[in-house]
């Protein structure tokens, strides 16, 4: 438990139907006393853990009511932080919620810093650090699918697998300490080809969760996809027609857009964060040619690119010239318009010239060929070999590196292993392999680490 009090508005600001002040603490429940006045005449502090009670916020200084409220009191240890908890359910507008919050840390609490709860909740051993990774997961999903990735994680799956290799490994490293140990005693102890077999095994394990990372790494950031073409092809109707909503400018005038806009949108449970840019030409004009600039930029940094070009022009100069610029990038070709021109002529030549792109004929205007649209997305993306049903799955960055550095250190210890050396040298390297599992959880993670994965968290959860 940590010795003092803190308090923040949990839920956004602005108007609404109810705003809560959330306060954790030793001293969460003398506060809530010393400010709470019940309207039923229960004396609340008497009925137990986990109730509502009717009543007002009053500033005890000057015994003027501040809002009506449900004041929800929970004692420790069953809680989020593991410590006693109030919450002030108050109405949603911002006065009443900042004098709540006022009279709060007048009389005892301190401001929570940014995740300050869910941080206390994986100091006291409510979660795991990766669990508590998960809440910040939870609340910014963009699909049903990011959101079933997120709750995986919290659920503790991905924790139990890593435990479960932490096992694994004392257990190797046991039979090799013990050969360290009493080298001349008659100690049943695994010969280095039964160590190699043990840990070839493992590294399998590995390997399926940090192949299975990169389709973690969508569900949970988004698919950077970025809509390129030469100025009037239907970049912004595919933008509008993929979010079904009118969101960029459309008219006949080439050069439209100038600019990059950015929405998410669900594509059979992918997030995928589409960028509509400004038409790939060579112009004159100051502001077009600043967002030409920003399109190149996008693309290169684009985890997906879509290629349209215009059935009714059939390949132009500069067609070509945007398909060169994305030949290295992971992409898919759409060949729009086809209700007016040769669609399939054109998609014939364009897949002799880039036969490792996908090609798709279209037409934005109808809506022909938009659900291969998709479905050539989530082909490209998954390849058919994750579903968020598949869990879990490895959805951070700094899951993924961790369990990189153990697959390494195991790979030292096959080397070590193999070629016959010393067997301290091997523990060291297990060890480290245990280590480097054990930053997942948080079991063996550095204190500045902590600092900055909590410090993307708002204030108040």
């Amino acid at each position: 438990m940590l010795d003092d009090t803190i308090a923040a508005i949990a839920t956004p600001l602005g108007e609404g139907a109810i705003g809560i002040v959330r306060v954790s603490g030793p001293e969460a429940i003398a506060i809530a006393e010393k400010i709470f006045v019940s309207r039923t005449g229960v004396d609340w502090r008497r009925q137990g853990s986990h109730r509502l009670f009717y009543g007002l916020v009053v500033d005890p200084d000057t015994g003027q009511p501040v809002d009506e409220v449900l004041l929800g009191v929970m004692y420790a240890p069953r809680t989020f932080t593991r410590e006693d908890v109030v919450e002030f359910n108050c109405h949603g507008g911002i006065v009443p919620l900042r004098r709540t919050l006022e009279l709060v840390l007048q009389h005892g609490a301190r401001l929570a810093e940014p995740g300050e709860f869910t941080r206390r909740a994986f100091l006291n051993g409510r979660l795991d650090l990766a669990q508590a990774e998960s809440i910040l997961d939870i609340i910014r999903a963009k699909t049903d699918a990011g959101l079933a990735v997120a709750m995986s994680l919290l659920s503790g799956e991905l924790s139990s697998r890593v435990r479960r290799f932490q096992d694994q490994l004392l257990g190797i490293l046991a039979q090799v300490e013990a050969d360290i140990d009493f080298p001349e005693e008659d100690i049943e102890v695994a010969s280095r080809e039964d160590l190699k077999i043990s840990v070839l095994a493992l590294m399998g394990d590995l390997e399926e969760l940090i192949h299975q990372a990169r389709f973690g790494k969508v569900f949970r950031e988004g698919l950077r996809t970025v809509i390129v073409g030469r100025p009037n092809v239907g970049k912004s109707s595919l933008l509008n027609a993929l979010l079904r909503e009118k969101r960029a400018i459309v008219t006949e005038i080439p050069g439209t857009t100038r600019d990059v806009i950015e929405e998410v949108v669900n594509i059979r449970g992918i997030p995928v964060r589409l960028a509509d840019t400004a038409g790939l030409r060579d112009t004159d004009d100051i502001v077009e040619k600043i967002g030409v600039e920003r399109s190149r930029e996008l693309v290169k940094a684009a985890d997906l690119v879509l290629v349209v070009l215009d059935a009714s022009t059939g390949l132009t100069s500069e067609d070509r010239a945007v398909l060169e610029l994305v030949d290295e990038q992971k992409g898919i070709i759409l060949i729009n318009k086809s209700d007016i021109g040769d669609g399939e002529g054109l998609a014939r030549q364009v897949a002799d010239l880039y036969p490792d792109k996908p090609v798709e004929v279209i037409s934005v205007k109808t809506g022909y060929g938009l659900s291969k649209v998709e479905e050539a997305i989530e082909r490209l993306v998954l390849g058919g070999q994750a579903t968020a049903s598949q869990m879990p799955l490895v959805s951070h960055v700094r899951h993924k590196q961790a369990l990189v550095r153990c697959h390494e250190h195991l790979q030292e210890v096959l080397r070590a292993l193999s070629a016959g050396e010393n067997i301290d040298l091997v523990a060291i390297d297990l060890r480290a392999a245990w280590e480097a599992l054990g930053e997942i959880t948080g079991d063996t993670v550095a204190e500045d680490i902590v600092d900055r994965i909590f410090q993307d968290f708002c204030i108040g959860k």
